[in-house]
């Protein structure tokens, strides 16, 4: 029995995954590469699968719905990276998500709010218990099949009270909610997007490597995390 999923999007999130758990072998799967482990928590040995699911919404929802058939899981947890905007979020920080909202939605038939609601999440996380193993900033992740455009950071701050952004976790969230399975998403503020453009447009170099040490930490802190979810 596997109790906990984590899932990992972007392929230089992965990356920093098969670096911390060097040596396990991997499986395969439709999506991708999954590790099964024995991560110790709170004294105990628990069976935990990391999967990487693939970068975008297609890939995130068809992914999570793939575990939820084959782990059948308790908890599913996102670990990743997303864009911060500026005078939001600072860079470096963790974004506890309360709520997802996937914003690239262009609605010209009907109405846009009702399309927008259908695809946002609220996440109760009632049951992950205090003291957090890490500092972070709780509220909304903003999900699109884009990177952040400048033109849109005002509207999204201003329209939705947007932190960050990123590619997935609305897809995630949502498909977790329809399954009825706790859902905790986690994601480190690699780079910041303001109305001029983003820190690292451009330069692929910058996000691998903070990429690299959000992944460090969150991998770090995983099995307290995963102690004040069960």
């Amino acid at each position: 029995m596997t109790r906990i999923v984590v899932e990992v999007s972007a392929e230089a999130e992965w990356a920093a995954v098969r670096e911390y758990y060097a040596g396990i072998q991997a499986g395969r799967c439709p999506f991708g590469e999954y590790l099964e482990q024995t991560i110790e928590i709170a004294g105990q040995n628990e069976p935990v699968v990391c999967l990487h699911g693939g970068w975008g919404k297609i890939a995130a929802a068809a992914a999570t719905q793939y575990a939820m058939g084959r782990w059948a899981p308790e908890l599913l947890v996102n670990l990743g990276t997303c864009g911060g905007i500026a005078g939001a979020i600072q860079r470096g920080a963790i974004l506890l998500v309360e709520r997802t909202l996937v914003y690239d939605i262009i609605e010209q038939i009907g109405d846009f709010d009702q399309a927008i609601a259908h695809y946002t999440t609220a996440l109760d996380l009632s049951w992950l218990r205090p003291p957090y193993p890490q500092a972070v900033q709780r509220g909304l992740l903003v999900s699109g099949d884009r990177d952040l455009l400048a033109k849109d950071v005002g509207w999204l701050k201003e329209r939705f009270g947007a932190l960050a952004g990123d590619w997935e976790s609305g897809a995630i969230a949502w498909v977790a909610a329809r399954n009825g399975v706790r859902c905790l998403i986690l994601r480190g503020v690699t780079d910041l997007v303001s109305e001029e453009g983003g820190e690292a447009y451009g330069d692929a170099e910058m996000y691998a490597s903070s990429a690299r040490e959000v992944m460090r930490g969150l991998l770090a802190a995983l099995p307290d995390w995963l102690a004040a979810a069960l």
